[in-house]
């Protein structure tokens, strides 16, 4: 069984922030459950394009207004607490928070927690970190 406190994953390295999100990995990869679990908050006022080619996403939006664009189709939904989306064909996409926006997200296959979004919006695949720090190393 794991049991975790969001509180203490806030203060941990497991915590990652950049200028658009912030996110805490409750489940990460080494954890070994077949997914990742996180709790992120997009800021108000940011566009964050994302393209995730390696992996599938699930957002709950637990609190907070927003948009998500469909970049493939031009589609655009309304966020707010209770409303998922699932990027279920590695949607290219866009949120446009009008809040902060919390929620809940679960990757497949799970991150590990070392990833960035590259230029595309995307975290690599496992195999692409794994070739990397081989070269670097």
């Amino acid at each position: 069984m794991i049991v975790r406190k969001l509180q203490d994953i806030r203060k941990s390295d497991r915590n990652v922030k950049s200028q658009q999100w912030e996110s805490a990995r409750l489940l990460l990869k080494d954890d070994d459950m077949g997914f990742s679990f996180h709790i992120t908050t997009m800021y108000a006022g940011e566009e964050i394009k994302m393209h995730y080619q390696n992996h599938l996403e699930a957002v709950l939006v637990l609190k907070g207004t927003g948009t998500i664009e469909d970049l493939g189709t031009g589609v655009t939904h309304q966020l707010a607490g209770g409303v998922m989306y699932a990027l279920n064909a590695h949607d290219k996409h866009v949120v446009r928070p009008t809040t902060d926006i919390l929620c809940a997200c679960v990757f497949n296959p799970p991150v590990t927690g070392k990833e960035v979004h590259d230029e595309s919006g995307a975290y690599p695949a496992e195999a692409d970190m794994v070739r990397e720090a081989a070269l670097t190393n």
